[in-house]
């Protein structure tokens, strides 16, 4: 393996997608993994295991994917770069602590190769089936970033993007991949270090005694310090003032909870990342993402054929959901198609920002394997009638 002086990897390797969420990781400086093996995932984590000692960092295999959310929580607040993986029910038993994340505003990246449920379901097969339980799976309310990689190139670049955007946002940060594509091998195309874009923490650089956890930039995110570092700090799941201590009253549960919405909200247009293709004179657009989108193609290609105007509209950020595009969109279009591995999940965000406008046909599958792409193109063609 050719690496730079640091250990990180450069130049064109044949990974799969589990292996190049590995090394987008330390490429984006994470150097502390915790986790918990579980299929289809623990091939990142065997990576991990064997590569993030070699260049300075820490891997813990927790007893179970509770244990590892919390210690990279912790690993977090003392100053590192962190994150998990795991996959379906690893990802249900983390949920309370994304929701004590998104309310400490710990940067941090969770990785979630999908496999079929609900349960135990299909551990070795694909799924799309946790794309809403990413965004509402905690309790209350909050905002996350999702991404979602069709390709291992992606899952590297995405990680360092995942990385960018919670140092930049201080928020958990997802990278929704799936079994196809964090099975499949392809070549990776890894620049030197000097040509990776890095997002630093948000370190506060002013007085200590004056050092509030949670007194935002105008921004609205808070700069951060690294725990044992001499500051006074106090972060909690409670409702908390600026201080981090626990103020348990409507009004601070709105001034609180407002923040932790709108710096995420308020930015969208910056963070929300698609790709469009022949969408401007289209009649009808297939919206997908992760390894659907790549299936898609076939579909679209043979609606072409038969002239039919289809566009394109990959999900390359998932959360927040690109609702101003999908509207405007909708205004000029007959109809959205929405082929996704799973009874109806994403097509409800493009439902409800389509408002009426066009129409929005569902191509739904159970998992296990991907679409045929005959039943995509017979709902292309169903929606131009």
């Amino acid at each position: 393996m050719k690496a730079d002086p640091k250990g990180v990897l450069t130049g064109a390797h044949y990974l799969d997608g589990d292996h190049a969420i590995t090394e987008g990781a330390l490429a984006a400086g994470c150097r502390f993994f915790a986790g918990y093996p579980i299929t289809p995932s623990t091939e990142t984590a065997e990576r991990f295991a064997e590569r993030i000692p070699t260049i300075g960092g820490v891997f813990i295999q927790m007893e179970d994917e509770l244990g590892s959310i919390a210690a990279v929580l912790g690993a977090a607040w003392a100053g590192r770069k962190a994150m998990t993986v795991t996959s379906g029910p690893g990802f249900s038993l983390m949920m309370e602590n994304f929701g004590l994340g998104a309310m400490m505003e710990v940067p941090c990246v969770i990785a979630n190769v999908q496999r079929g449920g609900p349960s135990t379901g299909l551990p070795t097969l694909t799924g799309q089936a946790d794309m809403m339980q990413v965004r509402w799976g905690s309790h209350g309310d909050y905002e996350i970033i999702a991404l979602s990689p069709n390709s291992p190139q992606e899952c590297f670049e995405l990680t360092i993007k995942a990385f960018n955007l919670s140092e930049q946002y201080r928020v958990p940060t997802f990278v929704m991949t799936d079994e196809c594509v964090g099975h499949m091998t392809e070549k990776v195309v890894i620049p030197p270090a000097d040509e990776i874009e890095l997002t630093p923490r948000r370190w506060y650089d002013g007085p200590k005694d004056e050092y509030l956890p949670y007194l935002p930039d105008d921004d609205m995110v808070p700069p951060i310090i690294k725990a044992g570092d001499g500051y006074r700090i106090h972060t909690t799941g409670l409702t908390h003032d600026e201080r981090g201590y626990p103020v348990i009253n409507a009004e601070c549960q709105e001034k609180c909870v407002r923040r932790l919405l709108e710096k995420i909200q308020k930015h969208a247009d910056k963070i929300i990342e698609i790709e469009e293709e022949a969408t401007n004179n289209a009649e009808v657009i297939v919206m997908s993402y992760g390894i659907t989108s790549r299936v898609a193609l076939k579909a679209v290609e043979e609606a072409r054929k038969a002239g039919i105007r289809v566009g394109i509209l990959r999900l390359i950020t998932v959360w927040p959901f690109p609702e101003k595009r999908v509207n405007a969109l909708s205004k000029k279009i007959k109809a959205w198609v929405v082929p996704e591995i799973n009874y109806g999940q994403m097509v409800l965000e493009v439902e409800r920002c389509a408002a009426g406008q066009a129409k929005t046909i569902h191509v739904p599958h159970g998992g296990g394997w991907v679409h045929d792409p005959a039943d995509i193109l017979k709902a292309i063609k169903e929606a131009v009638r």
